[in-house]
């Protein structure tokens, strides 16, 4: 991983989990500090010369979490709800990975939380409330996924090609 602290940005290869067809593709990805983005393109020659990312993510609110399957992979949850499975080279890399990312993560967070002023209790309650319902759906949601995602396992094994 590439750390520039002038410019703010770091970047380096991982692969990312796309989904259980495809499983890990190798990316390229770029964190810009000051916008408090990940970016990430199919190969490092498309980078910020103007090429459109293959995706972003706003770290603010975000929480990066080490994986316990292996040493090397990491989630990135985001507030939107994107989840992103990222893969290191090694253990180290991760870590470096995981501490750059939740820095600019924490920065935009208390940067947010200073300039929104705190909710009434009430409202306080309300959107704790909002967040336990959106909380339950995800989880019945992400259930629902992985039975589908087990489904189309099974029924490709009987797939005559």
């Amino acid at each position: 991983m590439d750390l520039h602290t002038k410019q703010r940005q770091f970047s380096g290869q991982l692969y990312k989990y796309t989904n259980v067809m495809k499983g890990w593709q190798y990316r390229y990805f770029l964190v810009d500090a000051n916008a408090g983005l990940l970016h990430y393109f199919l190969c490092e020659g498309e980078k910020p010369d103007g090429t459109v990312p293959r995706g972003s993510v706003h770290l603010a609110g975000a929480v990066i979490c080490p994986s316990d399957e292996d040493s090397k992979t990491f989630t990135v949850n985001c507030a939107s709800g994107d989840m992103l499975k990222l893969r290191a080279t090694d253990a180290r890399a991760r870590q470096e990975w995981v501490n750059g990312l939740r820095a600019v993560a924490e920065s935009h967070t208390k940067a947010i939380s200073a300039s929104s002023p705190p909710l009434p209790p009430r409202e306080q309650l309300a959107v704790l409330d909002a967040l336990g319902c959106v909380r339950s759906q995800l989880q019945q949601t992400e259930q629902a996924d992985s039975a589908l995602c087990r489904s189309i396992e099974s029924a490709g094994k009987y797939l005559l090609f």
